[in-house]
C-alpha cells in the first residue's frame, strides 16, 4: 500500500519545474511577492526561534557550517536554510534535531512546497522566493533553538531580509560579484549587504577592504547596531598549526579546522564571533574546538577520496572540488593550492567550467603563477553556462596552455594517458553548479 501510495507522487523535480514557471526570471530582486507569501502562511517568519542572518560574497556557507558544528556541539537544536543546492534541492533545509540535523526528506519537502504553491494561487513568484517562503513555514512547525540563515543574493531585496529582529547579523568578506543585480562598484554591493543589518542588532563583520568597510560602519551607526569587526573587537591567527582566536574576553587556543586552507581560519573566527556576540548562547571552549574540528562543507576544496571519479584520472592523482567562482573565489583556492604545493610538491593541472555572467579572466589570472594546464569543459544542463571557446580564450590571454574537454570524465581520461613523473593535483574548479555536477556523477552528492 505505501509503496503504491508512493509511486503515485509526482517526484520533486516535476514540483520544481511548476514552481519555476511561475515567474518568468529566475532572478528578479524584491521583497513583496515574499510579504504577500508569508501573510498568507500567517507569517511563519514571526515564529522562528532566534536568527542568525548572513550575508557577503564568500565564506557564507562555510561560516554557517562553523555555526552549526559548535551550536550543535553545544547541544542546541539547529535549523538551516542555505543556498544553492549542489545535487538536491534537499540540501536547502536542514532541521534540527538533538544530536545534530538532518536534511529534509522528501515526502515533508514536497507537502510544505506544495503548501507554499496553494497560498500563492498562480501568481507571479520566484522559485528563490517560493522556496523561502518554504523555508520559514518548515522551521515554524519544527521547534528548534536557533535558525541559521543564508542570504541567496545581495541582501536589502533578498528573499531572507523579511526578519525584523534576528539574534545577530553576520557580513563575511565582500567583493566583486553579482554585478548586473548589485551594481559594478564595492561601494555599491556593500551598501547592498548591509543592509541587513538591523536596527540595535549586533553585527559580526569579517575583514573587509577599505571601501566596503567604510559603507558596514556607517549602515551600523545608522542602525545604532553594536559592531564586532575582524581586526578590532575580535582576531583570529594562525600560531603552529592551530586557530588562536583572542576578543576582549580572552583566548582561545583551538585545533585547525578539517575544513582546507588560510581562508577557512578567518571563517571560523567570525562564526566564534558571532556566537560570543549574542549574550543568549553559552558556549564553552570545547563546544568551540567541536564545531570548527568538525565543521563540513562539501565543494570547497574538498578533497575527492572515494567514488567513480578517482578511477579515471591518473593513478596516484589527487582530486580537489571547489565551488568558487569570482576573483576573489579564486584567490582563496589558488592560496590554498599554494599551502599544499609547500607540503607536497605536484603538477597542477585545473578543470574549469564557468556561467557566462562570470569575470573568467578574472578568476583564473589566480592560479596562472600554479599552472599553465587549464582544461576547460561545459556545465551540462545548466542554463547560461559559458561558452568553452570563451573560457579557454580567457585562459589563453593569461599566457595559460589550455585544452578544451566535453565534459569531467573525458577530461580525466585524457589526463589519465599523459605521462607524469608524479601524479598530479587535479583541481576542478569555477561553479557550484559544476561541483554540483561533479558530486552527482561522483557518486558522493552532500548527505
Amino acid at each position: 500500500m505505501n509503496a503504491s501510495s508512493d509511486s503515485a507522487k509526482p517526484p520533486l523535480g516535476e514540483l520544481i519545474g511548476r514552481l519555476s514557471a511561475l515567474h518568468q526570471k529566475r532572478i528578479d530582486l524584491g521583497l513583496e511577492r515574499m510579504h504577500r507569501l508569508l501573510e498568507r502562511l500567517d507569517h511563519p517568519e514571526r515564529k522562528l526561534p532566534p536568527v542568525i542572518h548572513i550575508a557577503g560574497t564568500n565564506g557564507k556557507g562555510s561560516t554557517l557550517a562553523y555555526l552549526r558544528a559548535t551550536l550543535e556541539a553545544a547541544g542546541l537544536r539547529v535549523h538551516a536554510y542555505t543556498s544553492p543546492y549542489l545535487v538536491r534541492i534537499n540540501e536547502c533545509f536542514r532541521l534540527g534535531r538533538v544530536g545534530g540535523g538532518v536534511l529534509v526528506g522528501d515526502d515533508e519537502l514536497r507537502a510544505v512546497l506544495e503548501e507554499v504553491e496553494r497560498v500563492n494561487a498562480g501568481e507571479a513568484a520566484t522559485v528563490f522566493e517560493l522556496k523561502t517562503a518554504a523555508a520559514f513555514h518548515l522551521f515554524a512547525q519544527n521547534p528548534a533553538d536557533v535558525v541559521l540563515l543564508e542570504v541567496g543574493l545581495g541582501g536589502r531585496l533578498d528573499s531572507t531580509n523579511v526578519v525584523d529582529t534576528p539574534a545577530a547579523c553576520v557580513i563575511t568578506p565582500i567583493s566583486m560579484d553579482h554585478m548586473d543585480f548589485l551594481g559594478d562598484t564595492l561601494t555599491s554591493i556593500a551598501g547592498e549587504k548591509a543592509a541587513i543589518i538591523k536596527r540595535g542588532v549586533p553585527v559580526i563583520c569579517a575583514e573587509q577592504t577599505g571601501e566596503a568597510m567604510a559603507v558596514i560602519e556607517a549602515q551600523a551607526r545608522h542602525m545604532r547596531a553594536p559592531l564586532f569587526a575582524a581586526g578590532e573587537s575580535w582576531h583570529v591567527n594562525v600560531e603552529h598549526g592551530r586557530l588562536v582566536y583572542s576578543d576582549d574576553r580572552g583566548l582561545m587556543d583551538l585545533a585547525a579546522p578539517r575544513l582546507f586552507g588560510r581562508h577557512q581560519f578567518d571563517n571560523a573566527g567570525l562564526a566564534i564571533a558571532t556566537l560570543r556576540a549574542i549574550p543568549a548562547f553559552k558556549v564553552n571552549q570545547a563546544a568551540f574546538e567541536a564545531g570548527i574540528v568538525g565543521a563540513e562543507w562539501p565543494a570547497r576544496m574538498q578533497r575527492i577520496t572515494s567514488g567513480e571519479l578517482l578511477a579515471l584520472g591518473p593513478q596516484g592523482s589527487e582530486i580537489w572540488l571547489d565551488g568558487g567562482h569570482n576573483a576573489e573565489g579564486g584567490r582563496v583556492a589558488a592560496a590554498a593550492l599554494g599551502d599544499l604545493e609547500e607540503r607536497v610538491s605536484r603538477p597542477l593541472v585545473v578543470i574549469a567550467g564557468m556561467m557566462a555572467n562570470k569575470d573568467a579572466q578574472g578568476f583564473l589570472a589566480n592560479f596562472a603563477g600554479l599552472t599553465r594546464h587549464i582544461i576547460a569543459v561545459p556545465i551540462p544542463d545548466t542554463e547560461n553556462a559559458m561558452a568553452v571557446d570563451r573560457l579557454a580564450d580567457a585562459a589563453r590571454s593569461l599566457g595559460m596552455r589550455v585544452e578544451t574537454a566535453p565534459g569531467i570524465e573525458a577530461a580525466l581520461r585524457g589526463l589519465a594517458k599523459l605521462a607524469y613523473e608524479v601524479p598530479p593535483r587535479i583541481l576542478i574548479t569555477g561553479s557550484l553548479y559544476l561541483a554540483g555536477h561533479v558530486l552527482g556523477i561522483n557518486g558522493t552528492p552532500p548527505a
